[in-house]
């Protein structure tokens, strides 16, 4: 093996470049000694608001808990449906499974990897009361369509962010959103994702495009009622200490990781660019090259991957030789969620997704990759495909 060494994410050099506000944010509380709900969660909270322009935001534990608990919030459980995408994580479905609702499929967009939604209609049965779009890889999905579904049929939208964190919806001539009624595109236009449905459900994991030094999530809205109880859910049911009202969970985001968000959210804006930066060097590079399909670059889309298709059917070949040139990818998703042995056998077949995820593989990116660091994948990748 080559001793190139590029990962497929590296931290160090953000930690770097903030390394004293950090230092200084964890030493804050230590010192405190105030480390659950102490008073940098509500600062953060108060943040988030501000940077997204939501009315309420509770952090939670993890992106797991803030889809589980965001769900609870808005009145879905057993026996209900939830429409989602096959191509995510499995959080996505799990959430849903387990407040006792049915995750229904429906297949996806190959040129954006999310939902596609002219399939969502003829999925809506009597027991459907909500859409889970996923903004994968930090995509924002087409919320027009999804929005004006949802009013149509009164369904709620949760929408799983777990990867967009300040993403944001902007209507193009190309997308078929364009052909949303004008008032729809004027309400959710520039939006951030997160803030166009009922609730959104944010992921502080560390490889996330803000993330902590340990799990944590968020979840946001404008309903006063389904902020009341998300924030009575993430403590054990209870609006009053020891005066439990329902079966909640102990799902609190640590001070610690509120203080640290706190100091990184003054930059997502600008690591976000340098990830869009980086992808439009990438489809730059790749566009000669036989067997490759880049990614769009929308505007508002975040990059939290930067994902290819490759379409000789060698796309586990071509992993293997970029490990071996010391070229770290992942593969995002090799199975769809319900083709897991946790569903397998219990939906129809779902062709596109079913395809990408034979064609998928993530390439380094983080936002101070080096372009010369870039030419250096690509070339790997060139060698590989040959």
């Amino acid at each position: 093996m080559s001793q190139l060494k590029i990962p497929i994410l590296n931290l160090k050099p953000q930690y770097q470049s903030i390394s004293e506000e950090i230092k200084e944010a964890i030493n804050r509380v230590v010192e405190s000694a105030q480390f659950i709900m102490g008073p940098d969660v509500k600062l953060f909270e108060q943040e988030i608001t501000e940077y997204l322009g939501v009315k309420h935001a509770i952090g939670v534990n993890s992106g797991t808990d803030a889809l589980v608990i965001g769900l609870r919030a808005l009145g879905i459980g057993e026996g209900d449906e939830v429409i989602t995408t096959p191509f995510s994580f499995f959080a996505t479905a799990e959430s849903i499974s387990n407040v006792g609702a049915t995750p229904v499929f429906v297949d996806i967009d190959a040129n954006n990897f999310n939902i596609d939604p002219t399939k969502i209609k003829d999925k809506i049965t009597p027991k459907t009361k909500g859409i889970m779009p996923v903004h994968l890889y930090g995509c924002p999905a087409m919320m027009g369509q999804i929005t004006e579904i949802a009013q149509e049929h009164e369904l709620k939208i949760i929408e799983d962010c777990a990867q967009s964190f300040g993403a944001r919806y902007y209507v193009t001539s190309s997308s078929d959103d364009s052909l949303c009624k004008d008032e729809t595109l004027v309400t959710i236009n520039g939006k951030a994702t997160g803030t166009i449905g009922d609730v959104g459900a944010y992921s502080f994991f560390p490889s996330k495009n803000l993330g902590g030094y340990g799990d944590g999530g968020m979840i946001v809205t404008n309903d006063d009622q389904v902020a009341e109880n998300a924030r009575m859910l993430r403590v054990h049911g209870a609006k009053k200490k020891y005066h439990n009202e329902v079966l909640g969970y102990n799902s609190r985001l640590d001070t610690i990781q509120a203080a640290i968000l706190r100091v990184k959210l003054k930059y997502i804006d600008q690591w976000n660019e340098g990830r869009r930066r980086v992808a439009k060097t990438y489809n730059e590079l790749l566009a000669d090259i036989p067997d490759i399909i880049t990614p769009e670059i929308p505007d508002g889309h975040v990059f939290h991957q930067y994902t290819i298709r490759i379409t000789n059917g060698k796309r586990d070949e071509v992993k293997a030789y970029l490990a071996e040139q010391g070229i770290g990818s992942m593969i995002y998703y090799p199975v769809p969620q319900d083709k897991l042995p946790v569903y397998k056998g219990k939906y129809p077949v779902n062709s596109v997704s079913d395809l990408l995820g034979e064609q998928v593989l993530s390439l380094p990116i983080w936002p101070e990759l080096e372009q010369n660091s870039q030419s250096k994948v690509v070339e790997v990748l060139r060698q590989a495909i040959k």
